[in-house]
This record gives structure tokens, sequence and C-alpha cells, in this order.
């Protein structure tokens, strides 16, 4: 096992739970616990962000432990950039609604609140950049070398459809939840005016 898998499983495992923890975001069924899990996980993309930077930063020429790593930690670098640009953002949003709707325990989370969770860009740039940092925990266990330089192609072409299939996952479950949040359309509208007795 190479010593520098001791830096980047840290990093893998952060992301890992960040994006379990995104994919149950819209599956809460309460205001004060939609706002609990949005803490946790500021906390964890706040925690993955600060720690994945600084060993990224340590990239020099040679071929030092710091280096492998941060090399291993390429590959994540722009799906780790939209978190921080979009999902922190969205995550904060959503936290600050559950917050308004969470004064009593039993509030329920409205559809809205759930489709908001379930936006693309908050689940997908996590889960993302956990499934990036995989090739480089493979090199770094040393089971790339097992795999053999053939692997390579099919493990790409098994990644992108990995990330199509998350992708369409959220958009499905995001379209969903904003259907149900849709106001109905009133029925008394949709009959027929009846006929006038004078």
């Amino acid at each position: 096992m190479q010593s520098h898998l001791a830096l980047l499983l840290p990093v893998a495992l952060v992301w890992w739970t960040a994006g379990y923890l995104a994919d149950g975001l819209p599956r809460s069924t309460r205001a004060r616990g939609l706002r609990r899990q949005t803490g946790w996980l500021l906390a964890l993309t706040g925690l993955g962000l600060t720690v994945a930077l600084p060993i990224a930063g340590l990239a020099t020429v040679g071929a030092t432990l710091a280096d492998r790593a941060a090399a291993g930690l390429a590959l994540a670098a722009v799906p780790a950039l939209v978190v921080a640009i979009c999902t922190v953002r969205r995550v904060r949003r959503l936290r600050a609604g559950a917050g308004a709707l969470s004064v009593t325990p039993r509030t329920p989370a409205p559809h809205g609140l759930r489709a908001a969770a379930a936006h693309p860009l908050i689940g997908l740039p996590l889960q993302v950049t956990g499934l990036a940092l995989l090739p480089a925990l493979v090199t770094a266990s040393g089971a790339g070398q097992l795999l053999g330089p053939g692997a390579t192609g099919p493990a790409v072409t098994v990644g992108v459809l990995g990330v199509a299939a998350i992708g369409v996952r959220h958009a499905l479950r995001h379209n969903r939840l904003a259907e149900r949040a849709m106001p109905e359309r009133a029925t008394s509208s949709a009959r027929p005016a009846g006929a006038l007795h004078v």
C-alpha cells in the first residue's frame, strides 16, 4: 500500500459521506431534520474543500508523497470547483428555508423545499467528486498494477456511464418533487358553465 493513500483516503471518505447525505436530503419529511442534514452537509463540504485544497497546493515538480497525493486530486478538481461555486450556495439557501419552517419539531418539509433539496446541482457535484477520487485511490493502493493498462478504457466508460446515470436520477427526482410542489388547478374553472334559468 502506497503511503500517499493515507492522505487521499480521508479526503475521499469526507466526499463520499457528503454525497450520501446529499442523496438523502429529498427524503427528509420534517423541516427540522432537513435543516440538521444541511448543516452536516455544509460542514462536510467545507471540510472536504479545506483538506483537499492544501494537498493540491503542495504539488511541486518532484515525486514526493505530497506530489503523488496532489496528482490524485487533479481529476476531482473540476467537480470540487462546481461544489464550491454552486452547491454550497444552494445548500445555504436550503438551510435558511428549512430553518424558517423548523420552529416546531413536527413541521413537515413542503414539496417545494424537498424539490430544492433534490436539485441536481446539490447532489451530483458532490457524488461526482467522490467518484473522481476512486482512480487515485486505486492507483495509490497498488490495485491499478494488478488490473493492467488495458483496464483504463473500460474504467473510463463505466465512470462516464455512472455519472450520466446519477445525473438522470437526480433530474427525474427533482422534476417529480417539483410537480408535487405546483399548486393544483381549480377544477371549477374547468367545468363548463351551466345554462342560466330565468
